[in-house]
């Protein structure tokens, strides 16, 4: 078959993009390096997983320093979806628009929230979100209701959203996408961070990849690792791959690339030949640049004498303080659940004795604050001697210094009054964005409004790569939005 449309990975970006175009009849090619998951023990095993990184990737990068980095993002179908936390919250509608910071005030997008605001909804409908729109004054118009309820919280947690709201703080229901009872009818855990092998949670692959592959129009080709893209003047004229270690060169009128921030804009960048010295879709030399990975910190907040008996604890979230609560009213972030930590979990992570860690994981509650990342040019995505090299630099940490403040605060007053806090490291594959993003303007951005870029004519990325900004919200809803907007762009042309 000879495909029309030719995309790039099956993450939240290209499986949400497939399905959207499957129902045009164009014939859609997938490419994705890895294979499906399969069950196993290992797959509900924390110490499998925590201690032995069993699905650990092997791939390995460098920081700006030569150090090597070993990162967390997955190379199979459904890519880091498999495991993530299924959170899919909008972006705010203040997201949209430049937003002052204690550290900066953010570029805003080309288009605001209502633009977007269809597309969330038929994301949330196609990845099955179970929420509430109640009890959070941040949360933008929906055009339509969250398909399912919330997923139910468990008795510790009822008690927590219990002693919050007795401080005056707003809980809400954290929008996520997993059947709680299928979840558990394999194991009694939680699911952040654990893959899914049995189609409880709404990841890429169960949701926007079955919906595509659905047509007879749509092909998902595994086992295929793209290492260069092909240009002469604006098009895109192939895409060499390595399909199951044999090399072979692909076309199609219309490539989309969706392999995610880092590693889309690494393929742009090693893509440059005498034409585009830089890179593809580089003329501004914005490709790699504006990497973001937002503030987190989680806590775990530990009480000698009373007990955590949760299994999943994943479901509440406190927005407070995302529009506001710095020295000048500044935004300060979002504040959510972590997935349970178990005594497995808290060993392999902290590298803490099993004894320690189990006591710890078992009197303690476990949440996590997250603030926004804001854009810098030098924080960014190199490609260097056929590697990927990441030079990662944070911003707004002051913002983030005070919502982690605030958080143990509120945790002292709860019952809980020993904090332990720890950030996450810019190399996790949680959140990512920034490095391709959008913009009107060719001198200051990657791609358009409508995610083509603006050096070629048949190129469209899509993935969080595009995110102007990465607000104080888990982004893969976010992505997948896009990826339904750009898909009925794509099913009106021809490319």
């Amino acid at each position: 078959m000879q495909p029309d449309v030719i995309i790039i990975g099956s993450g939240m970006g290209g499986a949400s993009l497939a399905a959207a175009l499957a129902p045009s009849g164009k014939r859609v090619l997938i490419l994705e390096r890895g294979e499906r998951l399969q069950d196993s023990d290992e797959a509900r095993d924390p110490v499998a997983i925590f201690q032995r990184g069993h699905f650990k990737p092997r791939e390995t990068w460098r920081d700006i320093s030569g150090e090597p980095l070993h990162p967390g993002n997955y190379a199979c179908v459904g890519g880091n979806t498999k495991f993530y936390g299924a959170v899919l919250l909008r972006y705010r509608a203040e997201d949209f628009h430049p937003l002052r910071h204690i550290a900066g005030t953010t570029p805003g997008w080309p288009f605001d929230y209502a633009t977007l605001e269809p597309f969330y909804s038929q994301a949330e409908q196609l990845y099955r979100v179970r929420g509430d729109v109640a009890g959070d004054a941040t949360e933008p118009a929906h055009s339509a209701p969250y398909p399912y309820p919330p997923v139910p919280d468990e008795p510790d947690i009822t008690a927590l959203r219990r002693a919050f709201a007795a401080q005056g703080l707003h809980v809400s229901a954290l929008p996520l996408g997993v059947d709680i009872a299928a979840w558990l009818a394999r194991a009694p855990t939680g699911w952040d961070a654990f893959p899914d092998t049995t189609g409880a949670k709404s990841d890429a692959e169960n949701c926007g990849l079955a919906a595509a592959l659905a047509y007879p129009n749509v092909t998902l080709q595994t086992g295929t690792q793209v290492t260069r893209l092909l240009a002469q003047g604006r098009r895109v004229t192939g895409i060499e791959v390595l399909h199951k270690g044999k090399p072979a060169t692909l076309t199609a009128p219309v490539i989309c690339l969706c392999a995610g921030a880092i590693l889309s804009a690494a393929l742009l960048l090693a893509s440059a030949d005498s034409d585009h010295p830089r890179g593809l879709a580089n003329g501004s030399d914005q490709v790699g640049r504006n990497f973001m990975n937002h503030n987190l910190t989680g806590m775990v907040a530990y009480h000698p004498f009373r007990r955590n008996r949760t299994v999943y604890e994943k479901t509440i979230q406190i927005n407070d303080f995302y529009l506001k609560g710095g020295p000048n009213g500044e935004p300060l972030g979002n504040i959510q659940m972590l997935g349970r930590i178990t005594g497995p979990i808290l060993a392999g992570e902290a590298g803490l004795p099993l004894w320690l860690a189990r006591h710890i994981a078992d009197r303690s509650i476990h949440i996590m604050a997250m603030s926004e990342d804001l854009p810098d040019p030098n924080s960014r995505v190199l490609w260097r001697k056929g590697e990927v090299v990441l030079d990662a630099r944070r911003t707004n940490t002051q913002a983030h210094d005070l919502l982690v403040a605030r958080l143990k605060q509120a945790m002292r007053r709860a019952g809980w009054p020993i904090t332990l806090a720890r950030g996450f490291p810019k190399s996790k594959p949680s959140h990512q964005c920034g490095t391709a993003r959008m913009g009107a303007d060719p001198a200051g951005a990657v791609v358009d409004a409508n995610l083509r870029a603006h050096d070629l004519d048949n190129l469209y990325i899509c993935d969080a790569a595009v995110l102007p900004t990465s607000a104080a919200v888990n982004p893969s809803l976010t992505v997948a939005a896009l990826a339904l907007r750009l898909g009925q762009h794509l099913s009106g042309s021809r490319g």
